[in-house]
């Protein structure tokens, strides 16, 4: 196993996913009517735990993760810390920004660090506790999924944004698992990639437009343009390459995101978006463009 690249990547990994399982608790949280008062009280169990990792990672990333990673807008953006707090405000759900206050002050690593045994068996530790963590929050979504088809259950959160964050919490538990087997993450294509993220941005499109204001005209259009540009690349990304015009779209997705985030956070924008799921879906896309150039 390559120790050095096993610590970086897995930190990486849980800087960025750790982050997103953490907000599709609070997102899942927050969706729940009185009825649920007990999926209310398990999603605030993963919001809470997924935390804790996050407090975790952060605490160890410091001199370790790489500078690309940590300006690439995929962990934190300019947004997050606002995001955060009007989000708590809204919600009435606690957010730990000191956390969020902590990645920003990150430096990266350049160097293997004289701590390297230890930090790889925090690493492991962390590994163990994501994939524990996971395992019970894959089946949790699972659930709420299968009441909502099924009529049992109401929440405010799309059916098809429950898929959408299942197949996020399966991707972060296979990397794991890839990581602890091989110390690696090279085995992925990039047309899986693609096929991946473009579907991702697509839906993101997709729930943009479903969650604005009926007022708001022109940017339903404007994301329902990037919505059907995506799933034509999601199509092309299943038989061919198609870096160069991925990367064009999701530059356009993302500055688009960017503009969305900051129109919520001002209240210029009508929507029924919380500030922190703007946020949430923008880190995505950076993440995905970081991708797409490597």
């Amino acid at each position: 196993m390559q120790t050095d690249n096993y610590v970086r990547k897995s930190l990486e990994l849980h800087l960025f996913f750790g982050r997103i399982m953490k907000e599709h608790s609070l997102f899942l949280q927050a969706g729940f009517t009185p009825v649920d008062a007990e999926h209310e009280e398990k999603a605030a169990f993963f919001r809470k735990n997924f935390e804790e990792l996050l407090r975790q990672t952060v605490t160890i990333s410091d001199g370790i993760v790489s500078n690309e990673v940590l300006r690439s807008g995929e962990i934190v953006t300019d947004f997050t810390l606002d995001a955060e707090d009007r989000t708590e405000c809204l919600t009435g759900l606690p957010i730990d920004r000191s956390i969020t206050q902590r990645t920003k002050r990150l430096c990266s690593g350049a160097q293997p660090t004289p701590r390297c045994n230890e930090n790889r068996s925090m690493v492991r530790q962390l590994n163990r506790t994501a994939l524990r963590l996971l395992e019970g929050l894959i089946c949790f979504k699972e659930e709420i999924l299968d009441c909502v088809l099924h009529g049992s259950m109401f929440t405010i959160n799309y059916p098809l944004l429950i898929e959408h964050i299942l197949r996020e919490a399966k991707l972060y538990q296979k990397s794991i698992v890839t990581l602890e087997k091989t110390g690696d993450l090279s085995y992925r294509s990039m047309q899986e990639t693609e096929q991946f993220w473009n579907q991702i941005m697509m839906e993101h499109a997709l729930f943009i437009r479903g969650l604005l204001d009926p007022c708001e005209k022109e940017l339903i259009h404007t994301a329902d343009d990037s919505a059907k540009s995506f799933c034509e690349l999601l199509e092309c990304s299943r038989n061919a390459h198609s870096k160069a015009n991925v990367l064009e779209q999701t530059t356009a997705l993302r500055d688009f995101k960017a503009a969305g985030t900051q129109g919520i956070l001002e209240c210029k924008i009508r929507s029924v978006i919380l500030p922190l799921l703007a946020d949430h879906v923008l880190r995505e896309a950076n993440h995905y463009l970081r991708l797409l150039k490597g």
